[in-house]
């Protein structure tokens, strides 16, 4: 268990959890600035920033579940993580369209990292459950 190899280098498991972990701290990051937003004044109907900051800190939060999931190689993390991926590398590409690039960018970046990781054959055969 855990996310060194037999030879003692990084597990491919270390990329994905690290790309999820990452992840959820980029949510609570947007969390943040929609909260600096909020108390500044800077949006429309409080009542529905304050409801959007919760879901972004609930979703970090699940993120990061998620990531820790990986890390202990437990195999129900391996859907929901992929999923992950796969939402933010469509999140990334709509963020570039929009040119939000600083966002979109590594949003991309982390979900390829992030589906390598999780795809790679030894992570499969980790995450695989055991056969009866």
């Amino acid at each position: 268990m855990g996310v060194r190899s037999a030879t003692g280098s990084p597990s491919p498991l270390w990329l994905a959890a690290a790309a999820q972990g990452l992840e959820a701290a980029g949510l609570l990051a947007v969390a943040a600035v929609n909260l600096s937003d909020l108390s500044g004044g800077q949006t429309d109907q409080r009542s529905n920033a304050i409801a959007f900051i919760g879901v972004e800190v609930i979703v970090a939060i699940g993120v990061a579940a998620i990531a820790a999931g990986i890390i202990r190689e437990r195999p129900w993390s391996r859907t929901p993580a992929v999923m992950t991926q796969v939402l933010a590398f469509i999140l990334g590409i709509v963020l570039i369209q929009a040119h939000r690039f600083g966002w979109g960018l590594p949003a991309l970046v982390f979900a390829v990292a992030g589906l390598a990781g999780l795809f790679a054959p030894t992570s499969l055969r980790k995450l695989n459950r055991p056969h009866d």
